[in-house]
């Protein structure tokens, strides 16, 4: 077969051409690497992640009666019992995220798996059962922050993955999700006021306290809610004591004082805070001592 010469302009543009189409068309799908322990949903694949933070039980303060019940449930669903879809809802930085993270430091061992989904991707969840419905481990399916606008219609797909459908109810699957807000869609005044005939042009429906009762309906599929709160002073200081420690370093009154002024400046007494002001200050004591 004879061979065509092309000029190197044109095969220079084609190489530009093949290069564009590249960062367009979406990558080939791989097959899911089961050796990891921890993987992300991204354009409808399974992407493992191998070195997954690490996030300790023993460093969560504060919250020790959340802990113990989504500890309790996460042991029901490794040992094949019933087990609830877990919403963890409340202030941020309450440890609301680290606490689903931690359970894989604990669990990583007796086959517990860590999927995380963006809240827009939620409508692919049938397609994440298919690809492990025939795998050994046991899957969390995490979404963190998770929240819905008025006309945000992906919360139906999340209602059909809970309860709703012929298809819920994996026994190698559960969702666990956090939010800042326990029904995950807004609510308005004017929903807990009630309804009379002068009312009912408001709303637009001759029936309105059934679409009130459509949102509240996707939080209560969740089958345990767990709520954090706001944390004192107290516990502010004594997490970063915690974290101080575990290096060595001695938390003296300047120490104490530079972490208050740390929250004060961001608004906020959290342990996420906490656990920024420690990785400051061990940091800062560690570049005085090189």
């Amino acid at each position: 077969m004879a061979t065509i010469d092309l000029p190197d302009n044109i095969i220079a543009q084609l190489s530009t051409v093949l290069s564009q189409l590249q960062q367009v068309l979406p990558e080939p799908k791989q097959p899911t690497d089961f050796e990891a322990i921890a993987f992300r949903w991204h354009e409808k694949q399974l992407k493992a992640i191998y070195n997954p933070k690490a996030v300790l039980l023993e460093d969560l303060k504060g919250i020790e009666r959340q802990t113990a019940k989504i500890i309790q449930n996460t042991e029901q669903f490794l040992n094949g019992l019933p087990a609830n879809d877990i919403l963890l809802t409340g202030s941020r930085g309450t440890g609301k995220s680290s606490i689903v993270r931690s359970l894989l430091t604990k669990y990583a061992d007796q086959g517990l798996r860590l999927i995380e989904i963006e809240r827009d991707d939620l409508s692919e969840l049938p397609e994440i059962q298919k690809i492990i419905k025939d795998r050994p481990e046991k899957f969390i399916v995490y979404c963190d922050d998770l929240a819905f606008n008025a006309e945000d219609e992906n919360y139906r797909s999340l209602k059909s993955v809970l309860d709703g459908s012929l298809q819920s109810g994996s026994s190698n699957f559960v969702i666990y999700a956090t939010s800042n807000r326990r029904h995950l869609l807004p609510e308005f005044m004017h929903e807990n006021t009630p309804v009379t005939k002068v009312d009912v042009p408001q709303y637009k429906e001759l029936h309105p306290q059934e679409a009130i009762e459509e949102k509240i309906s996707l939080s209560d599929r969740f089958g345990l809610w767990l709520s954090f709160y706001p944390m004192d002073q107290q516990l502010y200081l004594e997490i970063v004591e915690h974290y101080l420690a575990k290096e060595n370093i001695s938390f003296t009154d300047g120490v104490r004082a530079e972490a208050l002024r740390w929250c004060q400046a961001r608004g906020q007494r959290s342990g996420r805070a906490a656990y920024q002001f420690s990785k400051h200050w061990i940091g800062s004591e560690r570049l005085k001592a090189l």
